[in-house]
């Protein structure tokens, strides 16, 4: 690896500043990590004493927390809530798609992947009716006998020519941006967190992907999400049942094409995996998993004769459990030339991790990894025991991947929730759809929200941003799935849309975002 391409990557994941590269070498990596965990296990044992969330079992060590309780919704926040909820418009899922379309203008991202295909007498139409009827796992030739004017082959034919897994990621990204840039979005987040977590897709049993999920207790494959605090998937995954999700936690992240770059990123138990640990770090990325059962996780203590004297219990018996360092310097090189590699897309880190998984602890690269995961997870494991608000934070974070889980599947209603295509790329390709479809009606639900928000301001009313914080974009009561699926709103092109909300959300930055609502799904 030359010197130059370490220095740039080194800045540009954050491990060191600008001007201090050519001084950043094995010791000072190694000198930043034990810094990191001294300093993380010595405030979290300044800060027992006033922690009282916090209990340690003198006898095993095994930490336990007091569950937080909430204070609920304010009243004003309810209100507020049950008028937006009372004033949404009635939308057709339909129009909803085609107004999307006109604004984002998304649907230019499709067409045929060879030129030589003869160009479709209405792409705008055929896009969004595709859009619709893959999206919401209808099937094209039963979305045939309700839409009228269309074929079911010609469905298919679209869906299969000019639809691709990359140009679907494409048109995603186009939504993602399109919402970041709304205000509204300022009331439930700023882009920076994105939390990860899969959710179970039935699907039939004669084909590549289908296993019995452990987890799940049924076959099919896991539709693994990226969302962000603003609420719209930034990424999406179809895997194996019989894959550890942990692995796709970094790949949507170096995958996701949109504007929208986060750094923090939460995930569910099965995300705090050391070599997922270890590579979030290396790529610059700020992984803080939600945890719940801590029996069995061992903490490491940054030398042999380091004692604590409120949470020495946590690192087990004195001179155990300690990091090897001089392994972590050695293998320095071998770390940042794998790191980089996965930055610039050489190998896939959901390859990589599976390798690690796997790997032979003889290997003094696997072992190094290992070390470093070891690091950073009990620096995070410190913060989350210490950090009331962080814990807030990664439950609000987690729970809006699960309510994103549902309202997806209310959105992908077709076939009885069931991914007819046995194909893995047809499969892929129907997780697109519907995050796509998914994307589109979070955008026009915010659009809706923030010209409800506007009247009730003309109106006198007083918004707090705290309060709009709390409501959730994942709205259906005003939303008709079903019937016979007009196209007129194809052709009715829509007035232009305001981004702006008169609204000032810079205080919510400053505040805990459980403590105000923010990050709540409905």
């Amino acid at each position: 690896m030359v010197k130059e391409k370490l220095g740039s990557y080194l800045v540009e994941v954050g491990l060191c500043e600008e001007g201090e590269t050519a001084a950043f070498d094995a010791g000072a990596f190694r000198q930043q990590l034990e810094d990191k965990l001294t300093a993380a296990a010595a405030a979290a044992d300044a800060g027992y004493p006033d922690n009282e969330g916090l209990v340690i079992d003198p006898e095993t060590g095994i930490p336990s927390l007091k569950p937080h309780r909430s204070e609920g919704q304010r009243p004003s926040a309810r209100r507020l809530e049950q008028e937006i909820k009372a004033r949404m418009p009635e939308r057709s899922l339909m129009g909803i798609v085609a107004r999307t379309a006109y604004w984002v203008n998304w649907w230019q991202r499709f067409g045929p992947a060879s030129g030589n295909e003869p160009k479709l007498a209405d792409p705008f139409g055929r896009y969004v009716l595709t859009t619709f009827v893959k999206g919401t796992n209808m099937g094209p030739y039963e979305a045939a006998r309700h839409i009228p004017g269309v074929s079911g082959h010609e469905l298919a034919y679209t869906a299969n020519r000019h639809f691709s897994i990359v140009l679907l990621n494409e048109a995603i990204a186009d939504l993602v941006n399109a919402h970041a840039r709304l205000d509204i979005s300022q009331a439930w987040g700023d882009g920076t967190t994105v939390a990860a977590d899969g959710t179970h897709m039935d699907t039939y049993l004669d084909n590549l992907l289908a296993e019995t999920s452990v987890r799940y207790g049924k076959p099919g494959g896991i539709a693994y999400h990226h969302i962000s605090d603003t609420y719209v998937a930034l990424f999406t995954h179809f895997i194996p049942c019989g894959v550890w999700e942990a692995v796709y936690i970094i790949e949507g992240l170096l995958k996701n094409s949109s504007e929208v770059k986060p750094s923090t990123v939460h995930a569910d138990t099965q995300g705090q995996s050391q070599p997922v640990f270890a590579l979030a770090h290396l790529l610059g990325f700020d992984l803080m998993p939600r945890i719940r059962n801590w029996k069995g996780l061992t903490f490491y203590r940054p030398s042999k004769t380091t004692e604590y004297v409120h949470i020495d219990a946590l690192f087990g018996e004195s001179g155990k459990n300690v990091i090897d360092w001089d392994l972590i310097e050695s293998q320095f090189r071998h770390l940042m030339k794998v790191a980089v590699s996965v930055r610039e897309g050489a190998i896939s880190s959901s390859t990589l991790l599976k390798r690690l998984r796997s790997g032979s602890k003889k290997n003094a690269t696997y072992a190094a990894f290992r070390e470093v995961g070891r690091v950073i997870r009990t620096v995070q494991l410190l913060r989350y025991l210490s950090d009331p608000a962080l814990r807030r934070r990664v439950t609000a974070a987690t729970n809006k991947t699960e309510a994103f889980n549902g309202f997806s599947q209310w959105i992908g209603f077709g076939n009885r929730g069931v991914i007819a295509d046995n194909d893995p790329v047809e499969q892929e390709k129907a997780m697109k759809f519907n995050a796509l479809l998914t994307n589109a009606v979070i955008f026009h639900n915010a659009l809706d929200i923030a010209e409800i928000v506007r009247q009730l301001l003309e109106e006198g009313w007083t918004i707090e941003p705290e309060d709009l914080a709390n409501i959730s974009p994942y709205l259906t009561e005003h939303i008709n799935r079903f019937g016979e699926y007009s196209t007129h709103e194809l052709g009715i092109q829509p007035e232009a849309y305001d981004p702006k909300l008169d609204v000032d959300f810079t205080q919510l930055r400053e505040q805990d975002p459980a403590a105000v609502g923010f990050g709540q799904a409905a």
